[in-house]
């Protein structure tokens, strides 16, 4: 009776954590929420996707005193708070896939109620495992240098690696046999003129 006369205004006087819960089946688990006003007592609501609709879960007054919803269990919901009444936690237990939804802590404020950012709980009967990225490893083949005497031994003789060497080694040998020539041709020439002298 109190959810509907009241409007939802989410505020920056009210801290809610954490964001997200994701957990097993029979677990339990704790929302925290901080207010930074004053305040007569905490709401906790939850919204349910499949219903939706928000759903009265429990309001503790500043006393300690809690008064439950239609159909809370006091067993599974229990509301804590610290001796400064500045922090409240919704400790809520034996959890099942049916209590997954967005809770929110709440204060009233004139005909306003003020919400939490929310905490998205997410009740499962196994937890996914965490994906195993296999990354190949790139092989990383060494290129071999090539000689002169490897590329030789090649099995293909039209290769340039098997060519190029062996015309540059003709060429220098030709150029290394230009000066002997020479020189045999001068000495060839003196032989001649001392012959047709005598």
């Amino acid at each position: 009776c109190l959810l509907f006369p009241l409007g939802f205004y989410t505020s920056l006087l009210l801290t809610q954590t954490p964001e997200h819960i994701l957990t097993q089946t029979n677990n339990k688990t704790v929302i925290l929420c901080e207010l930074k006003k004053e305040h007569t007592g905490v709401y906790w609501y939850r919204w349910s996707q499949e219903r939706q609709h928000f759903e009265f879960l429990v309001f503790s007054n500043t006393l300690g005193k809690a008064t439950y919803g239609t159909n809370v269990s006091q067993a599974k919901f229990g509301v804590h708070e610290a001796r400064s009444h500045s922090s409240y936690s919704l400790h809520i237990s034996h959890l099942q896939p049916s209590d997954s939804g967005t809770y929110y802590c709440s204060v009233p404020q004139s005909s306003q109620l003020l919400l939490g950012s929310g905490t998205r709980l997410s009740v499962v009967d196994a937890l996914p495992l965490p994906l195993t990225t296999t990354q190949t490893p790139v092989s990383k083949k060494s290129v071999p240098w090539i000689t002169k005497s490897r590329a030789a031994s090649r099995k293909d003789p039209c290769s340039p690696l098997v060519w190029i060497p062996l015309a540059a080694g003709v060429l220098l040998l030709l150029l290394g046999l230009i000066p002997t020539a020479h020189r045999l041709y001068r000495l060839r020439r003196r032989l001649w003129l001392r012959v047709h002298r005598q």
